[in-house]
């Protein structure tokens, strides 16, 4: 059983970390929730125990302290009918009353979260509205921690930031009064799970724009996967190190010996890098370009690769289908226009097959974890990762400031 299912919080005030930086149109309704609703079973866990939630976040980049714009105020309505869905359709179900407060540590702050009863939520102002929140400033911390009685970090999106709520304040709790949300135990779990209890074959399916972004990840990996699967823009730039034509595709000249580096890295450790054999390839950056399918190291002139071609759907899918353990950070194409998202498509459901077929999946990083949504495929994956800076820098081997606080 999980540290946080153990913890029972009656009769406490559970100061919660949580990501609700959602975005919001103009007029500040939210157009995605997932980072909201993902958090819900924690608070729900803490009331249903007779305890009370205080929670804290961060929405977008404030620069210059409150602004209207960015105030949680624009979450509560939608928090209150996240948390009262049962509630409305039940008899029995007690009505969760959320309240605001204006500021996160000042007077009307301190006096909800000191009048807060069993059952009932606070949700404090925009940390970001006091530059001490991303400083780390201990004096801020220290404020915020005086409103709670156990510290709960479920915000796995912000674990990479040693930031005052997320790293800075566990230390004025003990360490039994503590713990990961469920959300980020479930984080934590799936990526140690991937990381350093990987069944093998270890498939790392790595896509996106740019080798620079990704180039951390891939050396890490070369140590636990078997197989590397590269694709997006940055596998032009392996086409290129290994003396292939592009046209005019994506290509990071200065990373060009880096990529020869990391092909000749994987061939030392006997790990198998599959670069895409097929493209399919655009006239134009553009949903209504000409498009022809060519080998993805002989691109003509002109032309660029905009999605992985049949071959190599059909090779990367074989590779996923034998595989027991999967990673999936980054798309195959352009999959946003339509004439090129079958690679990515074909990639999910190539995902989806393995892991019905009992493979570990953890899928990762914002546009990843975009297309499993786009093609509804989310809950055929064995996990979604919330966290795409965070997640992204775990698999790189980097210690995070938020798991290391608690852990």
């Amino acid at each position: 059983m999980s540290k946080f299912s153990e913890y029972n919080f009656k009769g406490q005030k559970a100061l919660v970390r949580v990501d609700f930086n959602v975005p919001l149109d103009a007029e500040f309704n939210i157009t995605d929730d997932t980072r909201m609703t993902a958090t819900i079973p924690t608070i729900k866990k803490i009331l249903a125990d007779g305890g009370s939630a205080i929670l804290m976040s961060h929405l977008g980049r404030p620069k210059d302290g409150p602004t209207d714009k960015y105030s949680l105020k624009h979450l509560v309505k939608h928090l209150s009918d996240l948390l009262n869905v049962e509630s409305k359709s039940s008899t029995t179900a007690p009505i969760v009353r959320v309240f605001f407060a204006d500021d996160c540590i000042g007077e009307q702050a301190v006096l909800t979260a000191n009048m807060l009863k069993p059952g009932e939520v606070l949700l404090l102002e925009n940390l970001r509205f006091y530059k001490e929140e991303e400083k780390g400033d201990e004096a801020f911390a220290e404020k915020l921690s005086k409103l709670g009685d156990v510290y709960v970090n479920d915000a796995f999106g912000t674990a990479h930031r040693a930031h005052a709520s997320t790293a800075v304040i566990a230390k004025f709790f003990a360490a039994d009064k503590k713990v990961f949300g469920l959300l980020m135990e479930g984080e934590v779990i799936s990526a140690e799970k991937v990381l350093h209890h990987s069944e093998k074959p270890f498939v790392a399916i790595i896509g996106g724009a740019k080798v620079s972004d990704k180039i951390l990840i891939i050396e890490n990996l070369l140590e636990r996967a078997t197989d590397i699967i590269i694709g997006g823009g940055m596998a032009y730039t392996f086409m290129k190190a290994r003396g292939g034509k592009i046209g005019k595709s994506l290509c990071e000249d200065d990373r060009l010996q880096t990529a020869v580096e990391i092909l000749e890295k994987a061939k030392q450790k006997n790990v198998s890098i599959h670069l895409p054999e097929d493209s399919i390839c655009a006239d134009n950056f553009d949903a209504k370009a000409n498009t022809q399918i060519t080998q993805s190291d002989a691109v003509p002139d002109g032309w660029m690769g905009l999605d992985i071609g049949p071959k190599a759907v059909g090779i990367f899918s074989e590779i996923i289908n034998k595989s027991k353990t999967i990673l999936w950070n980054g798309p195959m194409g352009v999959f946003e226009m339509e004439k090129f998202q079958n690679g990515t498509k074909s990639i999910a459901l190539a995902v989806a097959e393995s892991t019905r077929n009992g493979a570990f999946s953890l899928v990762g990083g914002g546009d990843s974890v975009a297309a499993v949504n786009q093609f509804h495929l989310a809950d055929q994956v064995s996990y979604v990762s919330t966290g795409g800076g965070a997640m992204l820098e775990y698999f790189e081997g980097k210690v995070l400031p938020g798991i290391a606080a608690i852990k």
